[in-house]
């Protein structure tokens, strides 16, 4: 893959936890999914202004642990926090950027979008009520597709994720059987499947696995050369997970409709819309210890959005809307103060 090769330099940038980051370093943790564009943006920012990121990408659940404990910076979730819980922490939360998940598959003979799914038929293969690839459901959405009557191999999330709480969500918005027997949450109790860590983890085991279906970050289906499936859209309509797709589904967003603008982008209307589409969220305090390493940060973010839409859409990644991020960065002056009252930082 022709991204992956130009991420190399960053992952040092991106280091894992147990590599301590030198005192200029900003320090995050958190969710996988934007881990490619994440790495991609520190590259570039490392080289422009010689401050780098340390970023561990442990998942949704172990960023926002990270962030309570104040081990870090800020924390990154894909799953949004509520309002009510933002409060009684202290956190500011905004949205950073946006993407697609998409299932996957490793079946012989099927390459990257020849085989379509639909909600209700994702739903009752991770529910363990369709077993086999030639199962009639299947087959009825493929009916030209030569499908092997191979057992299905369910791969999922085995740590707290923000991709698993958008995965589920949409599945519990489309599948009143899913949402009655598993819901949704970053972390849930799976009918079927065994546990991989991080889209990376999921990756490489859908990679090695034949017959296996999971579901990851759509940069992470491009790295590994893996084969991602076509979605039938609330529309009705086949499409295929592209940057315009996910475009198509973030559109109509109101971002202020929820505190910390968390907004699910699940199931959107619109006959090009990719069904799975979801957002990812910076999580800092909003009277932070440390003012320095937050306005750092938020320099750090400030750039991303202003340099970086054109490195987010090499990775097939959304970037935010410019009157959405106007709009942020005037929270960020309103809500992340110092002791003194002022603003930690200001991008204007």
């Amino acid at each position: 893959m022709k991204h992956w090769t130009a991420l190399a330099a960053a992952v040092g940038l991106l280091a894992a936890a147990s590599v301590p980051a030198v005192a200029a370093d900003i320090s995050g943790a958190g969710a996988t999914f934007p881990y490619p564009i994440y790495a991609k943006w520190a590259d570039a920012y490392k080289k422009e202004t010689g401050n780098g990121l340390n970023y561990q990408s442990i998942g949704s659940g172990g960023g926002i642990k990270q962030i309570k404990a104040k081990t870090v910076t800020f924390g990154a979730s894909d799953a949004p926090l509520s309002g009510k819980e933002l409060d009684s922490i202290g956190l500011a939360q905004f949205p950073m950027v946006m993407g697609g998940i998409v299932p996957v598959v490793h079946i012989d003979g099927i390459k990257p979008g020849e085989l379509t799914l639909d909600g209700p038929t994702v739903a009752k293969i991770f529910l363990g009520d369709i077993k086999k690839w030639d199962d009639a459901a299947i087959k009825k959405l493929n009916p030209s597709a030569k499908l092997p009557s191979q057992a299905i191999a369910v791969v999922h999330r085995s740590d707290g994720s923000g991709t698993t709480y958008n995965f589920a969500y949409y599945l519990s918005d489309v599948s009143p059987a899913w949402k009655s027997k598993v819901g949704f949450s970053t972390s849930v109790q799976w009918p079927v499947g065994i546990g991989a860590k991080g889209n990376e983890g999921v990756a490489n085991n859908v990679g090695q696995t034949k017959g296996s279906i999971g579901y990851v970050e759509y940069a992470y289906a491009l790295q590994n050369k893996l084969t991602y499936t076509k979605m039938v859209n609330k529309a009705g309509k086949t499409v295929s997970p592209t940057s315009e797709a996910f475009q198509a589904a973030a559109a109509n967003a109101d971002w202020k409709s929820q505190p910390g603008y968390g907004v699910i982008l699940a199931n959107q209307p619109g006959e090009k819309s990719w069904p799975m589409t979801a957002a990812t969220w910076i999580l800092v305090y909003k009277k932070p210890v440390d003012q320095a390493a937050t306005a750092e940060a938020l320099k750090f973010f400030a750039w991303a959005y202003k340099n970086g839409g054109k490195m987010a859409e090499s990775l097939d990644y959304v970037p935010m809307p410019q009157n959405v991020v106007a709009d942020i960065e005037n929270y960020w002056k309103s809500e992340i103060k110092g002791a003194d009252g002022k603003p930690v930082f200001s991008a204007m």
